[in-house]
């Protein structure tokens, strides 16, 4: 137990369990010349995950088990942690284990076992299945009939086309008639270009540059007059005054953001954007998905309210944002959260806040890394998209600006242990080279870099000898220990 305690103190603690515990493994079970030799020894990890506790008495499992394993007495997080470390690392354990262990589990009498606990059991088992070869004998350099070659020159008889005259695939149900009016080919070389790709191309970038002028006459003075009731509205009246922009957007649909746009709802104060917030959208929820109308309405109401703001918002104000955004995601990162960081003159204080507990109520780490990797790796993803109305494009810039509030947003979100891909580590350390100079004495900059130096060590070793010698040229309290952790790399 004793020589597997530091593999499972890295189950219980790290951050990145599966891929520390495998450079742990190989640490201490170096391949030798014996193929036997580091498959006996590991082995006994296996023994003590699958050791009998017949007394133990846990109320995940009922009265009628007799007999559990030691592995079933951790918590589902680590279980499942183990077993896909297994499922990496599965070459260096004997295979008749594994599977023992994984059908073990997956035959649990526990009345709570975890849904990934069991996937991972299952994912386990499903690798250390042996698949049948033999198909590969029929394969001959000698075979005749055409053999090989007429094989490799001729369509599948799936994408055979002579059988049917009225398809263009034959197991999807599309005429060529109804295929022909949606889309028109053009053939250039082997690419096929369509309609339907350049539209979606468009909708890739979604961003609001143009507002109709070409509104009905009738619609233009209703939206007026909404406008001057959102200065004087009350509390009490803001719900009647949400049903009755929300009334005139849905009803033209097709001019709905420029409605929002002669409305100007975000000059309201924030009890009453507050309370326009939660009731624009409550109504049908089809209507909503096919105008876009959740990006329209956190665009139009909130954006420009925290584009501008130079001190902490309303608790109430915020409070209605976040569950906004904890129902409608895609609105919350299109409409809010890209353009925010976007800002041109960089985010401040505020703003950083807002942004960070928008990301650690609402998002889970996983889509906040992905969202990240949007923001620092744009060329690379070719993904600019974002929702804004027109008269506040000014205020949203095509580039990050880098700013001691963007490296604490950075700070904040790698504390709350959201993982960044390897191409999002290598973007921050070009932008950590090129801004320590301006940022020499700051001690935003250095505790980001000690919490960046930290978190991600594993991923920073080939910009090691670099970031000495930019940590160098700092003057911080913190420069000694990011220089410290830097050595240990």
């Amino acid at each position: 137990m004793e020589s597997w305690s530091p593999l499972i103190d890295i189950f219980m603690n790290s951050p990145c369990p599966e891929t520390e515990a495998s450079l742990w493994l190989r640490r201490n079970f170096k391949a030798s010349s014996s193929i036997s030799a580091p498959t006996i020894t590991t082995n006994s990890f296996l023994l003590l995950l699958t050791k009998p506790l017949d007394a133990v008495v846990n109320k995940s499992f009922p009265p009628t088990t007799n007999r559990i394993i030691w592995m079933q007495t951790l918590p589902n997080l680590i279980q499942s942690r183990i077993l896909s470390f297994l499922s990496i690392e599965r070459r260096s354990f004997q295979s008749v284990d594994l599977v023992k262990l994984a059908r073990c589990i997956i035959q649990s009498e526990a009345t709570d076992l975890d849904f990934w606990v069991k996937k991972a059991a299952r994912q386990l088992l499903d690798k250390m299945s042996e698949s049948d070869y033999e198909w590969v004998s029929s394969f001959s350099l000698d075979s005749e009939g055409g053999g090989l070659e007429d094989d490799f020159d001729s369509l599948p008889d799936w994408f055979n086309l002579s059988n049917s005259q009225d398809s263009v695939l034959p197991w999807l149900p599309i005429s060529t008639d109804d295929l022909n009016s949606k889309m028109t080919w053009t053939l250039t070389g082997e690419v096929f270009m369509t309609q339907v790709e350049e539209k979606e191309h468009e909708n890739e970038q979604i961003i609001m540059t143009e507002v109709s002028d070409e509104i009905d006459p009738d619609i233009k003075g209703r939206a007026c007059h909404l406008k001057e009731r959102i200065l004087t509205t009350s509390t009490s009246e803001s719900v009647v005054l949400a049903k009755e922009i929300r009334d005139l957007c849905i009803k033209h649909r097709a001019n709905s953001f420029s409605v929002l746009g002669f409305i100007e709802p975000w000059e309201a104060d924030d009890e009453t954007a507050s309370t326009l917030l939660s009731n624009l959208l409550e109504g049908n929820e089809e209507e909503e998905e096919d105008t876009n109308w959740p990006s329209q309405v956190i665009s139009s109401i909130i954006l420009p309210k925290l584009l501008s703001m130079e001190k902490p918002s309303s608790r109430l104000l915020l409070n209605s944002v976040i569950a906004f955004c904890k129902v409608h995601h895609k609105a919350a990162v299109d409409a809010l959260l890209i353009p925010l960081i976007f800002k041109a003159e960089g985010i401040n204080n505020p703003i950083c806040d807002a942004i960070a507990k928008i990301l650690k109520e609402c998002l889970h780490p996983v889509h906040v890394s992905s969202l990240y990797h949007k923001l620092l790796c744009r060329e690379e993803t070719n993904e600019r998209g974002f929702i804004c109305l027109p008269c506040h494009r000014h205020l949203i810039c095509d580039e990050l600006v880098w700013t001691e509030s963007t490296f604490i947003l950075f700070h904040n979100i790698l504390n709350h242990n959201v993982h960044l891909t390897q191409d999002s580590i290598d973007q921050l350390v070009h932008q950590v080279l090129i801004s320590a100079e301006k940022y020499a004495k700051s001690l935003k900059f250095g505790n980001f870099l000690l919490c960046f130096v930290t978190k991600c060590a594993q991923l920073l070793k080939s910009h090691k000898i670099c970031l000495i010698g930019v940590v160098r040229c700092t003057n911080t309290l913190v420069t000694k220990s990011v220089l410290s952790k830097l050595a240990s790399l």
